[in-house]
C-alpha cells in the first residue's frame, strides 16, 4: 500500500481544480511509489504510469524524461521532511531540553521516511544512485535538511547534553545514518512503528547522554 504524502508540490497542486495539475501529481505520486520500491536502476516509465492508471506516454507530456521525474521526487522527499522536521521543532515545548529536541527529530524523521511518505523513502533510499547530472536540488536541500540537524547538535553539546567524547557533528552523522538506514530493513511483520521509534530514541539517547 502507498503511503500517504503532504509533500509541498503536491499540497500546492492539490488546492487547484485544473486536471493537468490533478494529473501531474497523480504522476510524481505513483513514481514516488515506485522509485522507493524499485529503486533507481529500476524504475520503469511503464510502471509509473500503471499506478498513475495513465498511458506511459502521457508522462512525457508533464516530465521531459525519466531523470526529470525522479529529480522531482527526490527533491520533494527531502523538502517536505524538513518541513515536517522544522513544524515539528516549532511544536515542541518551549522547556524541552536540548536532547528531547533531538529525540523529536528522531520519531519524525522515522515516521516520515517509514510511514508517511514515498516520496522520503525514495530521497532516501536513492541518494547514492542519482548520477551527477540530476544532483544538484537533491544535494542543495540535503544540506538544509543536515543544517537543521546540526543546529540541534551543536545546541544539546553547548548545553553539557552531550557526552564530552563525542565530536557534535561525528554523533550527527551517525544517528542520521542509524535512522536512514531503517528504510532498508524495517518490515511492517517485524515491528510497529511506535516500536521502532521507542528503541531507537532509546538507542540514541542512552548513546549520547553524558554518563552519570
Amino acid at each position: 500500500m502507498a503511503k500517504t504524502s503532504g509533500s509541498p508540490a503536491t499540497t500546492t497542486v492539490k488546492r487547484t481544480d485544473k486536471k493537468s495539475a490533478r494529473t501531474r501529481v497523480r504522476i510524481l505520486d505513483a513514481a514516488a511509489q515506485v522509485l522507493s520500491a524499485k529503486g533507481y536502476a529500476g524504475m520503469r516509465l511503464s510502471d509509473v504510469a500503471e499506478v498513475a492508471e495513465l498511458q506511459a506516454p502521457a508522462i512525457y507530456y508533464y516530465f521531459p524524461s525519466r531523470d526529470d521525474l525522479i529529480e522531482e521526487v527526490m527533491w520533494v522527499g527531502l523538502a517536505e521532511m524538513r518541513e515536517y522536521l522544522t513544524k515539528a521543532l516549532d511544536a515542541a515545548s518551549a522547556d524541552a531540553t536540548c536532547m528531547e529536541r533531538i529525540l523529536i527529530g528522531v520519531e519524525t524523521h522515522l515516521r516520515h521516511e517509514l510511514e508517511i511518505s514515498d516520496y522520503t523513502t525514495a530521497a532516501i533510499r536513492n541518494a547514492g544512485q542519482l548520477p551527477d547530472a540530476i544532483r544538484d536540488r537533491h544535494d542543495a536541500e540535503e544540506k538544509k535538511y543536515g543544517a537543521v540537524w546540526r543546529e540541534l547538535f551543536k545546541a544539546a553539546d553547548a548545553a553539557g547534553e552531550l557526552r564530552e567524547d563525542l565530536d557534535p557533528y561525528l554523533a550527527q552523522m551517525l544517528v542520521m545514518g542509524t535512522i536512514n538506514w531503517a528504510a532498508e530493513w524495517w518490515q511492517p511483520n517485524r515491528a510497529t512503528i511506535d516500536r521502532v521509534v521507542a528503541n531507537a530514541q532509546s538507542f540514541v539517547e542512552n548513546a549520547l547522554s553524558p554518563r552519570a
